[in-house]
């Protein structure tokens, strides 16, 4: 353990030249650290996300997901630790003042920048939100996490102000892209402890990966996933990756990996700047797997994830725009 006080907790210098050898190498770093601008709004350009209110009580994640998109953005690539932050009590009086101002429910959403839950058994950090939100007149709690421990959150009262959503792909894309990540049959047994304890649940899943026989291989996930969990709401979403995340996924997977070769570079690319599979593949996907959705449960609101309006559009979904994962 060290101890470097005058360091910011995004300016730790691991001191290794080599890209991957520095993401595994910060994988395996903790910062205990102070986050004095957790909460923040974001700011999205270029597609259909509604943007929405975002908080940071962790930073990164410790799974090895080879598509991380984290990977790229500016203060994981510079500084990949794994961060604590320890300031909780002063995350959460932001989190009151920003929606005392608002004056309305507002969702604050864990998961943008980590992963909700992985570090929870750690840090017990959900035996004080839930209850903080609980009792709160306007915030309220949406986590998105790929962790199955979700033993702090069985017997909080959390007043159906605490959402839990969770990111899944089927046990055949988790094996190859989703490295120490629980597997999805842990997920889905956390996800059904969860419903059963009243939390309303959410799947995202995200990205979906057009393996060798996806069609069976997705469907099978679904249809499972649809008869064993009482959904709220499921969110669709592909790959949309930025240039260095991109370059970092392509230093693991090689440059002719099953992602790489569908990404569109020279056209149908979004105006957000993330890289995309075209629009058609997108469009033919998302469609196969409403058509399943719709199937298993007609009633189900489905949306999709940072994704353009003219896909909305060709799937009848414009309805769903601004509906997702992330906001109430």
């Amino acid at each position: 353990m060290e101890e470097k006080l005058d360091i910011p907790h995004n300016r730790i210098d691991l001191s290794e030249p080599d890209p991957v050898r520095l993401h595994y190498r910060g994988k395996r770093t903790l910062v205990f650290g102070e986050h004095k601008s957790a909460v923040r709004c974001s700011s999205e350009d270029g597609n259909t996300c509604p943007n929405y209110w975002h908080f940071s009580p962790y930073g990164f994640c410790p799974y090895d997901c080879k598509y991380c998109y984290l990977a790229g953005t500016p203060g994981v690539w510079f500084s990949p630790a794994v961060k604590i932050f320890t300031n909780l009590p002063e995350i959460l009086s932001q989190i009151d003042r920003a929606a005392c101002k608002l004056g309305k429910q507002t969702a604050f959403y864990l998961g943008k920048l980590q992963d909700g839950l992985a570090l929870d058994p750690l840090t017990g950090y959900s035996r004080v939100m839930v209850p903080f939100f609980a009792s709160h007149q306007y915030a309220r709690l949406i986590l998105l996490t790929k962790s199955s421990e979700v033993k702090n959150l069985l017997d909080l009262e959390h007043r159906g102000h605490t959402i839990l959503s969770w990111s899944l792909n089927p046990p055949e894309v988790c094996r190859r892209f989703e490295a120490n990540t629980p597997p999805p049959d842990g997920r889905i047994k956390a996800m059904k402890a969860c419903a059963v304890a009243g939390y309303p649940v959410r799947a995202v899943i995200m990205p979906i990966i057009p393996i060798a026989n996806w069609r069976p291989v997705y469907e099978r996930f679904l249809v499972r996933l649809l008869e064993e969990v009482n959904l709220d709401r499921i969110t669709l979403g592909g790959i949309c990756i930025y240039r260095s995340a991109r370059q970092l996924m392509e230093r693991k997977l090689g440059r002719k990996n099953t992602i790489s070769k569908f990404l569109v570079d020279n056209k149908d690319k979004p105006a957000d700047g993330r890289t995309r599979f075209s629009r058609r593949q997108r469009i033919g996907i998302y469609g196969h797997m409403i058509k399943v959705i719709r199937e298993c449960n007609p009633e189900l609101p489905v949306a999709l994830c940072l994704e353009e309006k003219p896909v909305f559009e060709a799937l009848n979904l414009t309805g769903s725009i601004g509906r997702c994962n992330c906001v109430l």
